[in-house]
């Protein structure tokens, strides 16, 4: 067998695979057949993990090696050993209240080492790690000093609670992506082969033809609408930025300038109703509300995040002279053309938000919104094809496999979150950062925000804010802080930790796009969205921004903060119509903090301050030649 027919035949199999795991899942999720919780989690975690470790390798070096391949068979034969192994002792073990054999023990150490491994392969050795080092704190607890120390536990005990039952490796976050996040996936698939991406692209063009800076605007609005779906920050950039980036260079702005504002607009996609990624979907189950719910709380923070943008990537064209439509090629096909041509596309998203909102679970309104694009495309199009048939199939495998990261990623979590669960590890977190505090709520919302973006550096938002979720945020429902708006918090810094320096991951891919400094961008892009940095706390301290105060604090909550983040955005750029000094850009700065943090008397302060900021800027005699 030559190489090129063994890839040939690798890369069928991995189709095939991928394409069984998908329509497994969607036959369960849709009631096809009828599985309980525990063997749900079960073939979840042995079918994805196994489709792992034969798409990854177990590292670059390795790749394409005998030696890999070797490795991949032993991962993916001990995965399905120990997997089948507890699916026929999983309801003993349940029935005697918790009595296990020594093969229990021998299929659980097994399990563990594949869940390691595949979040290292998966993910990268820094989630790996973090979720090595919880693991061995139970062993080391006796020993520790302060809060931190504790009774320990054996090793038998610990394989046991993390690998028979649903406290560990089995856990919530596994639930979540067996049903939510997998359907999803297929979901994003489905609209990125049937052709929703240039349907975006367009209308994301013709929503900002003939403004300033419309090449910018084009990809904020783009990556948004990919970003919804994508659930990954660093993949949006990869998908959208090869468009959208060479179009903002020739428009006229600084490569490090374009792959900032691509890397801003696809981390925010993550935050945007009505699909907000994979972790959106985890925050519900474990905060216990309704998806719907967690939808309604991110409206406004997301509209000014994208709000935000907008203003930054206008006021940066002002400030570098760029005139309307310098560089941007649209042609002459009329908006209404546009709709008509996107039908499928958005009688799909209808489909989706309607029954979420009249009550039906994510997972069914996605299984209908699929049904309704294929057959809206079947309408349009007016055939049943090879083209239709190979376009669905291969929908449905892509989907599929690109769950196995997030699997991957929701099993450590398990790991973490069953840890905390049995030392009790959590509650002493919270104590550690109540006591670091001294109990006043900015410090412990300051002491979160670093210890977030630290935890989710170098992580996708999945993982990150599946670390998050179990490690910090206990710690601000401790000090009163309203369960949904603390997984909030750590949310947002999850997501934005893919653009903060040093670890930036979108801020890399899209640096790497543009052939810009990655550094640079990363600063760049971070500079962009210093609002998300601001916004939590502005939530914290007041509900409207999340639509949890009364009617009076809502429209407060969403005047204030729109003007807040266009006050922050002239500070960032130091432009307003004139370039503004050093001086005046703090004051605008000032005036956006006082305005984004809610109360009548911050909301006077701030008004004034930027009036002030607007008398300068008529004042000033600098003007600022347009380039054509």
């Amino acid at each position: 067998m030559t190489s090129m027919t063994r890839h040939l035949s690798v890369k069928n199999a991995i189709f095939l695979a991928g394409l069984a795991l998908g329509i497994y899942h969607l036959m369960v999720v849709s009631g096809v057949f009828a599985i309980s919780t525990m063997p749900m989690r079960l073939t979840h975690v042995m079918l994805a993990l196994s489709l792992l470790f034969v798409i990854k390798p177990a590292s670059e070096r390795l790749a394409g090696t005998v030696l890999n391949s070797a490795l991949s068979l032993v991962l993916v034969g001990a995965t399905v050993g120990a997997s089948i192994w507890m699916l026929t002792r999983w309801k003993p073990i349940a029935f005697s209240g918790g009595i296990t054999t020594d093969g229990d023990f021998i299929a659980g150490v097994i399990l563990l080492i594949v869940v390691f491994e595949a979040a290292r392969r998966g993910i990268g050795l820094i989630l790996a790690l973090i979720t090595f080092v919880f693991f061995l704190y139970p062993f080391l607890a006796p020993y520790l000093p302060g809060v931190l120390e504790g009774r320990g536990s054996t090793f038998p005990r610990i394989v046991q609670v993390l690998t028979t039952d649903t406290a560990g490796v089995y856990g919530i976050p596994v639930g979540v992506a067996a049903t939510y996040i997998i359907v999803f996936t297929i979901f994003g698939a489905l609209l990125s082969n049937f052709g929703a991406g240039d349907f975006f692209f367009e209308l994301s063009v013709r929503c900002t033809r003939g403004l300033r800076a419309a090449s910018a605007k084009s990809a904020v609005l783009f990556s948004t609408l990919i970003g919804m779906v994508s659930g990954s920050a660093a993949g949006n950039v990869a998908v959208t930025g090869t468009v959208t980036i060479p179009i903002m260079k020739r428009e006229g702005y600084a490569p490090h300038q374009a792959a900032a504002i691509e890397a801003v607009a696809s981390t925010g996609g993550q935050i945007m109703p009505p699909v907000m990624g994979a972790a959106a979907f985890i925050m519900a189950e474990i905060v216990g509300v309704p998806y719907t719910s967690v939808m309604a709380a991110a409206i406004l923070p997301a509209m000014l995040f994208f709000g935000s943008a907008f203003v930054v990537v206008h006021l940066q064209a002002v400030k570098s002279g760029i005139a309307p439509n310098a560089g941007t090629e649209v042609s002459d096909e009329p908006l209404s053309k546009v709709l008509i041509n996107g039908s499928p596309f958005i009688a799909a998203f209808g489909t989706l938000i309607t029954m979420m909102l009249i009550g039906y679970s994510p997972f069914m309104a996605s299984l209908w919104a699929m049904v309704v694009l294929i057959a809206g495309d079947i309408v349009w199009n007016r055939k049943i094809d090879k083209v239709f048939f190979t376009k669905l199939l291969t929908s449905i495998s892509e989907g599929a496999r690109s769950v196995v990261t997030i699997s991957a990623a929701c099993a450590a979590a398990g790991i973490i979150a069953g840890i905390l669960g049995v030392t009790g590890l959590g509650s002493k977190i919270a104590t550690l950062i109540d006591l670091a505090s001294g109990g006043y709520l900015f410090l412990a919302l300051f002491f979160t925000m670093i210890t977030s973006i630290i935890l989710g550096m170098g992580l996708p938002t999945t993982a990150a804010y599946l670390i998050l979720a179990t490690v910090v945020a206990p710690a601000l429902v401790k000090l009163g802080v309203p369960v949904l708006t603390a997984h909030f918090f750590v949310f947002y810094y999850g997501c934005i930790s893919t653009i903060t320096p040093p670890v930036a991951l979108a801020s890399y891919v899209a640096g790497g796009i543009a052939g810009a400094n990655v550094n640079k961008v990363g600063w760049t892009a971070a500079a962009y969205a210093a609002t998300s940095f601001v916004l939590p706390f502005a939530f914290v301290y007041g509900p409207g921004l999340l639509m949890g105060g009364t009617w009076l604090e809502n429209i407060l909550a969403v005047v204030t903060a729109a003007a807040g983040t266009f006050a922050v955005a002239v500070g960032i750029i130091g432009t307003l119509t004139a370039r503004l000094s050093p001086a005046v850009r703090l004051i605008a700065a000032a005036a956006g903090l006082c305005l984004l943090f809610q109360g009548w008397m911050s909301a006077v302060v701030g008004i004034a301050l930027f009036l002030g900021v607007i008398i300068l800027d008529r004042s000033n005699s600098k003007s600022i030649e347009v380039s054509t």
